[in-house]
């Protein structure tokens, strides 16, 4: 077993304080171990003033943090999972997946309290394409805006006034103490959440035989097997935020899995659903067939649609 463990980490407080959990806990099972946190500021923190999907993905989120662990600066790199593109870089792997957070999206508001109590036009501020297109699915007559930036930085442009309500993650907002901000939660029915939303992923070299070993206490065995089927799915459709897809999938006892899915336009007049169940051990295949069926139902040309733009 190696004495030290080195963190890399983005800046953000967020992203901190998901490290810094992971890094207490090595340390309560592993006293002897020193465990470092290295942060880092990706690309995708650093250009702020454009939609990511115009900049390149969610994959700006960690291409720098998985440089560092290939070149052995670092050990391990902890992630929100759903920041995570469907395939790993050659030479790593995720070393845990941890229990899953809350994974709604939370309605975030200073004067409604809820997404029906919107007025008509209402500007409603997002990052996420998958979140648009569900969000004008309900409610089309809404004005979906760009949001960029931490958690912070969103909160701040809401109170400014620029957006009648943001949605983010609760995950994130009641990791970071801010639960008092969530006026009322999106059900997993009306708004599907991103691919291994409220899961946080420990990444490390495929080789490093130690640091798997260290941290291996962490793994989540059930949630795993739901993130298996939630990323066969994002693999099979396209595995980027570019895409208006999401997938929730949740043990159903007795070694069963269950998932709900969608993939619909970015301005939400198209829209189509799914659900499947199997067992644990087919879960890779589960989330294959979900995609498969959305394709063929009409997802297939949506997305040939986007490749235009």
């Amino acid at each position: 077993m190696k004495n030290r463990i080195v963190i890399a980490t983005r800046e953000s407080l967020l992203a901190l304080w998901q490290a810094r959990y992971v890094a207490g806990k090595i340390k309560e099972a592993h006293p002897e171990i020193d465990v470092e946190l290295l942060p880092v500021t990706t690309k995708g923190d650093q250009i702020l003033d454009r939609p990511l999907v115009e900049i390149g993905g969610k994959g700006l989120f960690i291409k720098e943090l998985e440089v560092m662990l290939l070149e052995g600066q670092a050990d391990l790199a902890v992630h929100s999972l759903k920041d995570m593109t469907a395939e790993l870089a050659d030479g790593l792997t995720l070393a845990a997946v941890t229990a899953r957070e809350d994974p709604r999206d939370a309605f975030v508001s200073g004067k409604y309290a809820s997404l029906d109590e919107l007025p008509q036009h209402a500007v409603v501020g997002t990052s996420s394409l998958r979140r648009q297109a569900q969000l004008l699915h309900y409610r089309p007559d809404l004005t979906v805006k760009s949001l960029r930036g931490n958690v912070q930085t969103r909160l701040r442009h809401l109170d400014e006034g620029e957006y009648d309500a943001v949605i983010l993650a609760a995950a994130g907002l009641k990791r970071l103490g801010l639960d008092r901000r969530i006026k009322s939660y999106i059900d997993t029915n009306d708004s599907i959440p991103a691919a291994g939303q409220g899961v946080m992923a420990i990444e490390a070299r495929t080789d490093d035989a130690d640091t798997l070993e260290a941290v291996s206490f962490l793994h989540n065995a059930n949630i795993a097997y739901c993130i298996r089927a939630e990323r066969a799915f994002l693999a099979k459709v396209g595995g980027d935020c570019k895409v208006p897809a999401g997938i929730f999938v949740v043990p159903d006892g007795r070694k069963k899995i269950v998932a709900k899915a969608f993939i619909a336009s970015p301005d939400g007049k198209e829209l189509y659903r799914g659900e499947d169940g199997a067992s644990d051990a087919e879960a890779e295949a589960l989330g294959e067939r979900l995609a498969e069926k959305l394709l063929n139902a009409g997802g297939r040309e949506i997305l040939k649609n986007l490749q235009k733009i």
